[in-house]
């Protein structure tokens, strides 16, 4: 955990990267390391958790970190809990609350509302076109010998 909020302190100073910090470790090893990157790499999915995530599944050459714990600075956002379940970390550390980092200016508490409303509640216009098409790309993947689940 000291090196993940370390991580947080040391790449936010300058005021670039955002005060977040994440490690993922295995078998007592640091396989991944992580720090919010948003505006440096003017990627809005750059978040500590996403990083250190990507260098972890580059390292170990797989898309799945079954094995791994992963420390972070602060509960992780909806977008990083969510990759943080596609990954299959095994289990999450973190310093920081969710309202922590809403007194910083980092406020998540609209976007777990939004989450939990149905497409035609949200505030940001969603709108269903081409379910058919669509559905038929499903049903090829389902049908395809040489797929990989994920």
């Amino acid at each position: 955990m000291g090196l993940a909020i370390q991580l947080a302190a040391d790449k936010s100073i300058k005021g670039t990267c955002g005060p977040f910090g994440a490690v993922i470790v295995r078998a007592g090893k640091v396989v991944g390391e992580g720090w919010n990157r948003v505006v440096e790499t003017q990627d809005p999915t750059a978040h500590a958790e996403i990083v250190a995530i990507r260098a972890a599944c580059r390292k170990l050459g797989t898309h799945q970190l079954n094995g791994c714990v992963l420390y972070t600075s602060c509960e992780p956002c909806p977008m990083c809990l969510s990759a943080i379940y596609w990954a299959r970390i095994d289990a999450v550390f973190y310093a920081c609350i969710s309202s922590d980092a809403a007194t910083a200016g980092f406020d998540d508490s609209r976007i777990y509302k939004e989450v939990s409303l149905t497409p035609k509640d949200r505030s940001l216009r969603m709108t269903q076109l081409c379910r058919k098409e669509g559905r038929k790309v499903f049903r090829d993947w389902i049908a395809n010998p040489d797929k990989q689940p994920y």
